[in-house]
């Protein structure tokens, strides 16, 4: 078992709110690919839609581990909200924020980081988010 998962995650909205999609991956520590996933959510905001997509995850990863997760993002709203550094003003916002907390107090940590668009893990997760939307 990874002493650490790795977690990439992604939401797409076309249209603000408008369809979403949302996409994750998980590695294990050597980076090995465990699993990816990728489906569309209905209407949504791009915001919405990220969390979406760390929620999908975070309940994916809760039947395999209560270990360590290192998650990566390229929303830097989901992810200073995350870590406290901003407050969650959105009110639609609030409900999702809460149950990611809450799926987070599963886990011995969850760390969160802000990466570029250009992440290559970014990109999967973008990709897959994109290809849900095409096919529906």
């Amino acid at each position: 078992m990874p002493r650490t998962y790795k977690l990439a995650t992604d939401g797409a909205s076309r249209g603000n709110p408008g369809p979403a999609s949302i996409a994750y991956a998980v590695h294990d520590d050597d980076d090995n690919l465990l699993h990816e996933h990728a489906t569309t959510i209905g209407k949504a905001t791009n915001n919405e839609a990220e969390y979406q997509a760390l929620i999908h995850a975070l309940r994916h990863l809760a039947k395999k581990t209560s270990g360590r997760i290192h998650h990566v993002s390229d929303s830097q709203l989901l992810v200073r909200q995350l870590k406290g550094e901003y407050r969650v003003n959105a009110r639609h916002l609030r409900p999702l924020h809460e149950e990611a907390k809450r799926l987070k107090a599963s886990f011995d940590a969850v760390h969160h980081e802000h990466v570029p668009r250009e992440d290559r893990r970014i990109q999967r997760v973008d990709e897959l988010a994109n290809r849900a939307l095409d096919e529906a």
